[in-house]
């Protein structure tokens, strides 16, 4: 699992020369924040995928600054915002503010998220209440789906690590013991046949 998001994940001089994130400096420099454990990585998927749902201005930044102080790993974090892009936005807050209407009992509109400076003075002043209470739920939801899928499938891909390399080990060994046993009925026939010639 280390091995393929290594290869999946953007070397680490990129997240360093990133324009949005070059402001952090010497932080970018330190090697705890892009190490791939377990429990890194899990915290990495958590905080993208809360950050994601998070509608507000430099998610990126906010989600680089939130892995940096938890000790997560950033390149994770950093790109997993991503899942919430100019074409998955909006269904998916329309779909939060529908949750928040519905938790919250108020009364549900037909909006379009159009993000233009007319949606944002008088659409979002009405909606936001729902809108913010249906992005936290989504954003906590999927950050403890996230933490909780990566340790399982973290576990798993250990676990099956293990058995493989038992498994070989057994076979090794067994390779070993039928070659003794070749080696000894070898030596018990040469034995043999000099007992006879004698």
């Amino acid at each position: 699992m280390r091995n393929f998001l290594k290869r999946v994940l953007p070397e680490r001089h990129h997240i360093q020369q990133h324009k949005h994130l070059k402001f952090l400096g010497n932080i970018l420099h330190d090697p705890e924040i892009f190490h791939l454990t377990r429990r890194s990585t899990a915290g990495g998927v958590a905080t993208g995928l809360f950050f994601a749902f998070i509608p507000v201005p430099g998610q990126m930044v906010l989600a680089a600054l939130t892995a940096i102080v938890l000790r997560v790993n950033l390149p994770l974090s950093v790109i997993l915002v991503w899942i919430t892009n100019p074409v998955t936005i909006p269904p998916l807050l329309y779909l939060a503010y529908k949750t928040g209407a519905m938790i919250l009992n108020r009364p549900f509109h037909h909006v379009a998220f159009s993000f233009t400076s007319h949606w944002f003075t008088e659409i979002l002043l009405e909606i936001w209440p729902s809108l913010l209470i249906g992005c936290l739920l989504f954003a906590t939801g999927t950050a403890i789906c996230g933490y909780i899928a990566t340790r399982v499938l973290w576990r798993i891909h250990i676990v099956r690590r293990w058995k493989a390399r038992r498994a070989r080990r057994a076979a090794k060994l067994q390779r070993r013991r039928e070659n003794r046993q070749k080696n000894l009925a070898g030596s018990d026939t040469e034995n043999t046949g000099d007992k006879g010639e004698s």
